[in-house]
């Protein structure tokens, strides 16, 4: 099973390489209610020691489904479809997606998804508190007066 490594890390920023995107089926996640192994599956909140969402990747193989219902209690999700085509269903309704979708679902949506296609499917997905965005991205942003100072991070 591959790791994600941690390629830069400080008091206010932690950054990761999950390598590339077709290279996602190295990795795996533990499902402690499944109780087993999901292959190509990476959750990357706890390595980024994020605070405020969490975010997943997924490969879906040819033809194949998560095959079950989820919802949640406290988080919307927002999917991006990085690579592929597929299908959602949510509250019983199914729709299509492929490589530039975005898919947001709120807490109580019941969600799953599926590759029926015949080349693999990557996904993102981004879970966050529903109801907690307080301003846009515009509004929240403000510039900081300091020198830029651009640097080869060989030269550490």
């Amino acid at each position: 099973m591959k790791r994600a490594s941690i390629t830069s890390e400080g008091n206010n920023h932690t950054a990761i390489d999950l390598g590339c995107l077709d290279q996602l089926t190295d990795f795996s996640y533990f499902h402690p209610k499944l109780k087993t192994d999901i292959s190509g599956k990476l959750f990357t909140g706890e390595i980024l020691k994020s605070t405020g969402a969490e975010i997943s990747f997924q490969t879906l193989p040819p033809h194949s489904e998560i095959g079950f219902l989820h919802k949640h209690r406290e988080h919307e999700e927002i999917y991006i479809v990085l690579k592929g085509r597929g299908q959602f269903q949510v509250d019983r309704k199914t729709f299509d997606v492929s490589e530039g979708s975005l898919v947001r679902i709120a807490p109580d949506g019941e969600r799953t998804y599926r590759n029926n296609s015949d080349e693999s499917m990557i996904l993102i997905c981004i879970q966050t508190r529903a109801g907690t965005l307080v301003s846009r991205y515009i509004e929240d942003g403000f510039r900081v007066i300091n020198e830029i100072v651009w640097k080869d991070p060989a030269d550490n």
